[in-house]
């Protein structure tokens, strides 16, 4: 009865609110904590940055960004509300649409074969939405149906060249998802994710994604590191072993150097990666068994980045980016070699404004194993990749380099999306998003992070809305206390 009457008497100035991690979601919890009054915040990040999945980077003559990139969408979207009028974002070129078909015996598809063939894959998207209602299948079922039905409309085409480009999209789309592959995407959970109208692809100007969480913090400009209003209250290199939630008393946060930290209420806002690998043993009690569903049901999967700095653009004019089409006897070769895991490389285009730089990407369980290889064999890779496909010699880069989010203990993948194994669990982001209260209605543990949005699944305006939404929980509890005394 003591541990709940001196839970009784905290107030917003006294109560110790406990952030796990310092991403999108916990900074975004923190500084509207400190706006709401509350006082005593503490964040434990266990990277030596703060930031999470938004890591910029100097690189070349500006910046990249080596996880999150663009900026979704524009109505709606929190990230965009924030910044429109600050002169931070610009459309990103179209490399994305605009980009080369190339097959692996050097071929180039001629425009109007690509052209016809991008047109069925990028109208196929909003289609979706309505199609995907009464749909039970994945989302892979879906695109693929929707592919030959339109590829049936067409002027005769090869077919085997039809398939190259399904496979290719199929890879493309997988990156946009995070999934291994789009069979184990839900079709009918993937109308809960929303779209923001507008813009879907903002490239930040010149400073990259970390110039929205500087603004949350209200980091002065003139200082690269400035915390602004969090100055004081982030300590870094702090990765957590344990949290013990149990009865309803402080709650205990046990660090991997044996640091013990107690808190009356604790936002975990941990990627879905680290819950999958560590909630068995990071929560004492054990999470309730709805909760784990979620954990288990969701996924957060691999997409990395390769960028490459050549001292002058590596590509032609007319090449605004390519994708790699394999043959078939190409690849069953390739998969028979060391390289196998070039497969899942799906396509390379330069950054947005600054052509010297070429960025490709890599998904899946492919994109897994390149993680655990040197950065020698990584290159040598590419290299061959590029020999194998482009009809034309690009130099050795002058600088590269490769992301590996799922090697990193800290995050074990890139971002998340709905499976059809969570349809047959009947779970979802809510079950993952529920707190966990005392007897009294307390929030004790609470859970933020993309993973946890309902809509906005995967992105950085989901995550931030979450860390609000556990902020304004806690406003809530302790406003409503405040009315009954």
């Amino acid at each position: 009865m003591s541990a709940i009457r001196s839970s009784l008497s905290k107030t917003k100035r006294t109560a110790r609110i406990v952030i796990i991690g310092a991403g999108t979601a916990g900074i975004a919890a923190a500084t509207r904590l400190l706006e709401q009054g509350f006082r005593n915040i503490l964040l434990l990040e266990a990277e030596n940055r703060i930031g999470g999945r938004i890591n910029t980077i100097p690189f070349a003559d500006n910046v990249v960004d080596l996880g999150a990139q663009w900026c979704h969408g524009e109505v709606g979207n929190v990230v965009y509300e924030r910044v429109k009028e600050l002169n931070l974002l610009e459309t990103t070129e179209d490399h994305y649409e605009t980009f080369r078909c190339v097959r692996s015996n050097k071929q180039l598809l001629p425009d109007d074969i690509a052209n016809n063939l991008k047109n069925i894959a990028f109208n196929s998207i909003p289609e979706r939405q309505t199609e995907l209602v009464d749909f039970k299948g994945s989302l892979g079922d879906y695109i693929t149906q929707k592919y030959w039905q339109e590829v049936a409309k067409l002027p005769p085409i090869n077919r085997a060249i039809a398939e190259e480009f399904l496979e290719n999209f199929h890879k493309f789309e997988s990156s946009v998802e995070a999934a291994d592959h789009l069979y184990e995407v839900s079709g009918r959970g993937h109308l809960e994710y929303w779209l923001c109208e507008g813009e879907l692809l903002l490239n930040w100007r010149d400073k990259g994604y970390k110039s929205f969480l500087r603004l949350l913090m209200n980091a002065r400009e003139e200082e690269a590191d400035d915390l602004g209003m969090l100055k004081g209250r982030v300590l870094l290199n702090k990765r957590i072993s344990q949290i013990n939630w149990e009865g309803a008393g402080d709650l205990v946060i046990r660090c991997w150097n044996g640091e013990v930290i107690t808190a009356d209420h604790v936002i975990c806002t941990v990627s879905l990666g680290v819950l999958k690998e560590q909630h068995a043993s990071m929560f004492v009690p054990a999470l309730p068994e709805a909760k784990v569903r979620a954990i288990n049901g969701l996924k957060l999967g691999t997409v990395d980045k390769f960028f490459l700095e050549y001292p002058v653009p590596p590509l032609p004019k007319d090449w605004p980016g390519f994708c790699c089409l394999w043959l078939e006897e190409d690849l069953q070769e390739l998969r028979a070699s060391e390289r196998f895991w070039l497969e899942s490389v799906f396509g390379f285009y330069p950054v947005s404004y600054q052509p010297r730089i070429l960025q490709g990407w890599i998904i899946g369980e492919h994109a897994r194993h390149m993680e655990t290889l040197t950065e020698e064999e990584v290159l040598e890779g590419l290299l061959w990749l590029f020999r194998k496909f482009l009809p034309f010699e690009v130099p050795q880069p002058q600088r590269w380099l490769r992301t590996q989010w799922h090697a990193n203990p800290n995050f074990r993948g890139s971002y998340t999306f709905r499976t059809t194994y969570a349809d047959e669990l009947r779970t979802g982001a809510w079950d993952l998003e529920a707190p966990l209260l005392d007897v009294g209605g307390r929030p004790r543990l609470q859970f933020a992070g993309e993973a946890s949005h309902k809509h906005y699944y995967s992105t950085v305006h989901g995550a931030a809305e979450t860390g609000w939404r556990e902020a304004e929980r806690l406003n809530s509890y302790y406003r409503s206390r405040t009315a009954q005394l």
